[in-house]
């Protein structure tokens, strides 16, 4: 008897201990630790451009934001000198390959929705989102991810644009409907 849509979604569940490791702990921190100090900076310098000082009346409009920058890159740069003082520990794995993988069947899809719903509107490019997911990642048969797909795309219409009057980014599909 052939695994069932659920069996088959379980045994991808956890990825293989023997997956290869893509980034280090210490390497993944010591890049973030560097892009919070770069943020820190340019909005620490707009932050002091536009005013950090006191007035006569009170604080300039950079006042809060630019010393909360100054936090930040101090926060970031004890975070670069103890990542530097533990150079020598065993580096440990941060992600595998097959956690990113993972994480990529995720991401991906989520970003074209975001480009996709520009062009094509939110219900259908949520339809193809939900019909994606559950046939690619889920693995769930071709019939019930299109038709959870489009009974979801059609309670989203009916909820948001006939129940609520809430405008939603159209797409070609709609304006042929005259909505």
């Amino acid at each position: 008897m052939p695994p069932s849509d659920s069996e088959r979604a379980d045994a991808d569940v956890e990825p293989a201990d023997t997956s290869p490791a893509v980034a280090s702990r210490r390497a993944v921190e010591i890049v973030t630790y560097v892009v919070l100090l770069a943020l820190a900076i340019l909005l620490g310098y707009d932050n002091w451009r536009s005013g950090a000082g006191w007035a006569k009346d009170g604080p300039q409009s950079g006042y809060l934001p630019f010393y909360l920058c100054v936090i930040l890159g101090g926060a970031s740069l004890f975070g670069l000198a103890v990542s530097f003082v533990k150079r020598g520990e065993a580096p440990r794995t941060f992600v595998t390959r097959d956690q990113l993988r993972r994480v990529l069947q995720v991401f991906v899809p989520t970003l074209l929705f975001c480009f996709f719903t520009q062009w094509l509107g939110i219900y259908v490019a949520s339809f193809l989102l939900i019909a994606g997911f559950m046939r690619f990642v889920g693995r769930i048969a071709v019939w019930k991810s299109l038709l959870t797909a489009f009974v979801f795309a059609v309670l989203m219409f009916v909820t948001f644009e006939v129940a609520f009057d809430v405008i939603m980014p159209k797409g070609p599909l709609e304006r042929l409907f005259g909505y």
